[in-house]
């Protein structure tokens, strides 16, 4: 007994933050569960580490430090007078270490590619309801708070919020591991800062500066390491690659596929299998970025060429060339890419939107029309940072960028493909 209560007081070396304690002996039983040590088998930034080479940190890493910067936010938020209970302490602490347990492989990449029209939250939410039924019950307050159901909605807002926790830990770590630096952001600072108004999560008047550096950090990373070009073009050629396997799938072609990709690849599944076959969830919790990559590996010596070569050009790092523009590409230029490639691949009409594609991204740094963040003033007045910023333009910051991509084959690609053909 002894010696159980003296394993649950770990700590964690964090390169951002030092050494982590863990304040409560369920977030130790929570992390030795096999849902939450799937995490350290996914990537936080997805593909992302085919720009950045040091972006391989997993969201096992991110889990602990959003709970970390959690636990500190709490004791400041203690301080200055607003009740918070051990239980409730606890039960965020929960939330905020299973926020992102319900991801699938490679993160955001593949969210809506592997099932149909479920985003990682339900599953998050489902893997939350499993596991507490697992610990009879004492993860009620925690799934509460997560579904911003309980009555003290700042707690909430520390979990899910545009300067939420999540949030602060996922831009700095991620700067870090990619070593973009203009993610930055003091966390230190903006924590301290932290508040409570009328039951909403505020910002001390006097950290408006460090907020206007948080807002700028997240437009910058969004266009710098989320959404940078050959990180797309990368994680679109993924889906491609799944939706080319499903394809096949679906004639009754036979795929190599390891048990958990293959319950997912050969049939379909949506919210209601979720929720109400409970081997989905099962299989979901073995799946990871190994079962993918191994698939890809072998996929790429399939005698499908469209699946080999789409295979090939991801194992091999050799991407399609993507086209940004500020404006939609027109369907005559589409089309003379489309024409161009298809003569030269001798590909068919229903294959070809595995070369050729197009799309959308968009970048919204900081939306007012959702949970502001507010500004607290020593008179107990509240107003939004868009309206309150002065050296940084704010309100043009909430306008949302919207911007055009087109991806095709290089000319490379295009030769090695003939080659093999001959």
């Amino acid at each position: 007994m002894e010696n159980k209560i003296y394993n649950k007081k770990k700590i964690f070396n964090d390169p951002l933050y030092g050494f982590i304690s863990l304040p409560f002996n369920i977030i130790f039983d929570l992390i030795e569960h096999p849902y939450f040590q799937r995490l350290r088998r996914i990537k936080q930034l997805g593909l992302t580490h085919l720009v950045y080479p040091g972006a391989l940190h997993t969201r096992f890493h991110h889990a602990l430090g959003a709970m970390h910067l959690t636990m500190r936010a709490i004791e400041v938020i203690r301080s200055k007078g607003h009740k918070v209970t051990k239980k409730e302490a606890r039960a965020t602490a929960i939330g905020i270490l299973l926020h992102d347990i319900g991801h699938g492989p490679f993160s955001h990449a593949l969210e809506f590619c592997i099932v149909k029209n479920v985003n990682h939250e339900h599953i998050s939410t489902l893997f939350m309801q499993r596991l507490n039924a697992q610990f009879n019950g004492k993860l009620d307050l925690a799934i509460e708070i997560f579904e911003n159901r309980y009555h003290k909605t700042f707690l909430h807002q520390l979990i899910s919020s545009q300067l939420d926790m999540d949030r602060l830990d996922y831009l700095k770590r991620d700067s870090f591991f990619t070593g973009v630096s203009e993610g930055v952001i003091n966390t230190d600072r903006i924590i301290s800062m932290l508040n409570v108004k009328d039951g909403q999560l505020c910002v001390e008047a006097k950290g408006i500066y460090s907020i206007e550096k948080f807002i700028i950090a997240r437009r910058l990373m969004y266009w710098q390491v989320y959404l940078h070009k050959t990180v797309l073009s990368a994680e679109k050629l993924i889906v491609n690659i799944l939706t080319r396997a499903k394809e096949l799938a679906n004639k009754g072609e036979d795929l190599f596929c390891t048990d958990a990709l293959r319950y997912f690849l050969y049939t379909e599944h949506d919210i209601d299998s979720f929720k109400n076959k409970p081997e989905v969830l099962d299989q979901f919790s073995d799946l990871d970025d190994f079962d993918i990559t191994a698939s890809i590996k072998m996929w790429k010596n399939h005698k499908d060429p469209v699946l080999s070569f789409l295979c090939r050009a991801q194992i091999d790092r050799n991407l399609f060339k993507i086209e940004l523009s500020n404006s939609d590409f027109s369907p005559t230029y589409i089309k003379e890419l489309e024409t161009k490639v298809q003569a030269e691949l001798k590909i068919s009409e229903k294959q070809l939107k595995y070369f050729v594609f197009s799309g959308s991204i968009e970048n919204n740094a900081y939306n007012p029309k959702k949970d502001k963040i507010n500004l607290l003033y020593k008179d107990g007045s509240i107003q939004d940072i868009a309206e309150a910023a002065d050296q940084l333009n704010i309100s043009v910051l909430s306008k949302p960028v919207k911007k055009y991509y087109v991806c095709s084959p290089k000319q490379s690609m295009v030769n090695n493909l003939k080659k093999a053909q001959l």
